[in-house]
């Protein structure tokens, strides 16, 4: 009985290991993949205040339902930065069968080497610690008037054009609302 649970333990062991991208490091990773909820999306997009032709940045885009919904609904472009090559190539794929590659698209890339300027909205679903780490980026690239979107978790120091609150699964859901101020000269 004892070697078959060790056998069972060095086979998930094996299977989790063959699952992390082989050569990435994922020291790096921000925060672990937990998709949204659609009503949370719907309602982040919402408060967004998205207009037609504007470009939406998702960093950690997991799955894509972000930016698949924010095209389909309100006639943006989307980037999402994914750092799981699986994700990267599985949502990549989605988005050529629903006819959206031309207007979204995801790439295999660390969020915090990314150059955020052309943003209109940056979605984040990060937490704390990893929010106060990517601020810098937002400030340094984001120009005045820009959104930034927050499921759940606030960015420190950052004072919320607006707090929205949606109940889905069970429990309450916090979005937060910034606008990137008008920069000193």
């Amino acid at each position: 009985r004892c070697w078959g649970l060790l056998l069972l333990a060095l086979i998930a062991a094996a299977a989790g290991l063959a699952q992390r991208p082989v050569g990435r490091d994922m020291s790096n990773k921000l925060a672990p993949f937990v998709t949204s909820p659609l009503s949370v999306v719907e309602k982040m997009l919402e408060a967004a205040e998205l207009k037609s032709g504007e470009v939406v940045y998702d960093l950690g885009s997991g799955d894509g339902r972000v930016l698949i919904t924010a095209a389909q609904k309100y006639a943006v472009r989307g980037v999402g930065i994914e750092i799981s090559e699986p994700l990267v190539r599985a949502t990549n794929e989605r988005l050529r069968r629903l006819n959206l590659a031309n207007r979204v698209k995801i790439i295999n890339e660390d969020l915090m080497k990314v150059d955020l300027s052309p943003a209109d909205v940056v979605i984040i679903y990060l937490e704390t610690k990893s929010n106060e780490l990517l601020r810098p980026n937002l400030e340094k690239y984001l120009r005045s008037g820009a959104r930034v979107v927050s499921h759940d978790f606030a960015v420190k120091g950052w004072k919320p054009a607006r707090v929205e609150r949606i109940e889905a699964f069970n429990r309450p859901h916090t979005i937060y609302v910034y606008e990137m101020p008008q920069r000193a000269n």
